[in-house]
């Protein structure tokens, strides 16, 4: 008796221990969100929210950047690319190329120096004059990391925004070359996704690229976006990237040459600085450039 009364009072208390433990996990987290919430944002929201519209021009106006103070990423940079056209971005790892992605998607804001966007008849405007729901709203990154929802087909194209036709999603399937691979799904729209998986990498990526054609957005960025493909996989989202960008202002962050055939305009870094930059055909028939001793050295060598 004495020991099955030990045994009843055995029980209550392993499950005391239990809630104890449940009771520090959650005042951690308590904690942890309270000081999450005492943090004060270094990006502040503008105040214009008419945004401009058409292919964007990009104009950087001596801009240095750092994510730690004294060790600077961005050092005077200076450039600008028309509306409508197309600029690679090249360097080497750590050179700052997705640094310019993050301060066009006011991510972060330069320590110094100015961004502009203007439209086709809008005048330049500051980038943090603009409300960043607005301006993230209309700037497309598309990058190697895909994430893609363990929900249906078309939850995962339209980020479950219900007043998004079908018929626009299976015109951004047919645009990006995903016909065959949607006639082989066994409920359409209504498929479910496990996330990734069942997924070739191609098919995933042509995937965000239909996004990208649904949101329409005037200014595309691709950070790599075909770095981790095979060459067949690369042919399709190329094809598909020659009907998704047209009309579109475009950045190109790139290693490969292959990549950097629709560019219009070419930005070198090195070491957060501009190296070079110009018209992609004036720096290739300039026997002097430094573009032109990466096409005769072979770039993928001189930036791995």
């Amino acid at each position: 008796m004495l020991f099955y009364y030990t045994q009843l009072l055995q029980t209550p208390l392993l499950e005391l221990l239990d809630q104890l433990r449940d009771l520090q996990d959650a005042s951690a987290s308590i904690t942890r969100v309270n000081a999450l919430f005492t943090v004060t944002p270094q990006v502040h929201d503008g105040n214009v929210e008419q945004f401009p519209t058409g292919p964007l021009s990009i104009a950087f106006s001596d801009v240095s950047f750092a994510y730690e103070i004294g060790e600077p990423v961005l050092q005077d940079i200076a450039f600008s690319l028309p509306g409508g056209n197309v600029l690679g971005l090249l360097g080497r790892t750590g050179s700052g190329k997705t640094s310019i992605a993050r301060l066009l998607l006011r991510l972060y804001d330069p320590q110094s120096g100015n961004i502009h966007l203007s439209g086709a008849d809008t005048l330049p405007l500051d980038l943090r004059s603009l409300r960043l729901h607005a301006l993230r709203g209309s700037i497309a990154l598309v990058t190697q990391d895909i994430q893609l929802f363990h929900a249906s087909l078309r939850d995962n194209l339209t980020f479950f925004d219900p007043h998004i036709p079908d018929e626009r999603l299976l015109y951004a399937l047919r645009e990006t070359g995903l016909s065959a691979w949607y006639q082989g799904l066994p409920a359409d729209l209504d498929t479910l996704l496990q996330g990734n998986t069942g997924l070739s990498a191609g098919e995933a990526q042509l995937l965000v690229l239909a996004r990208v054609f649904l949101r329409d957005p005037p200014l595309v960025i691709l950070d790599e976006a075909s770095s981790c493909l095979d060459l067949a996989s690369e042919r399709r989202l190329e094809e598909a990237l020659d009907r998704v960008l047209v009309g579109r202002t475009v950045i190109l962050i790139a290693h490969r040459l292959a990549t950097l055939r629709r560019a219009d305009y070419l930005v070198i870094l090195e070491n957060g600085h501009i190296r070079e930059q110009g018209a992609r055909q004036h720096l290739q028939q300039c026997p002097d450039s430094y573009f032109t001793h990466l096409l005769q050295t072979g770039m993928e060598e001189v930036f791995a």
